[in-house]
């Protein structure tokens, strides 16, 4: 009885954490959102990433006659990060290439928003791969400082 109950504590104690970690960081920009969204490919294109594509969502409603606030999402990776990760388990590729979401809120605030690196570890069950994933945390903090600060 005393073990099912200790079982039972962890149980919940484990899931209010996975609960209590967020599954996006979002950085507040001080450039416009195009400004923001340019200086993050610049940025990364100079690290030797990969753009794979950039999507101008406020562009694609204005082509079906709807508005929407400055809205940019830029897909973009590395093989030999990403691939680390696709080792320890490979079901992660759902989640790669990684993507950056700049978006401009109704008060006019730009932000850059991407997956937090430890929530995909969680939701994948990713075990014996935390240096890849501190690897790739540190790498899209830089990145996003980088691109939102003066």
């Amino acid at each position: 009885m005393i073990r099912n109950i200790c079982l039972a504590v962890a149980v919940l104690f484990a899931s209010t954490h996975a609960y209590a970690l967020e599954s996006l960081i979002t950085v507040e920009s001080h450039y416009s959102a195009k400004e923001t969204a340019d200086r993050f490919e610049t940025i990364i294109k100079d690290k030797g990433f990969t753009v794979f594509s950039r999507i101008d969502h406020q562009k694609n409603a204005a082509a079906v006659n709807l508005a929407l606030r400055p809205t940019e999402v830029i897909i973009f990776g590395n093989p030999n990060i990403g691939t680390q990760l696709m080792q320890c388990n490979q079901l992660v590729a759902i989640d790669l290439p990684q993507k950056v979401l700049i978006s401009e809120d109704a008060d006019n605030k730009v932000w850059l928003s991407y997956n937090n690196p430890k929530y995909i570890k969680l939701r994948h069950r990713i075990a014996g791969c935390d240096k890849v994933i501190n690897k790739i945390s540190a790498a899209l903090n830089t990145l996003s400082i980088a691109a939102t600060s003066k």
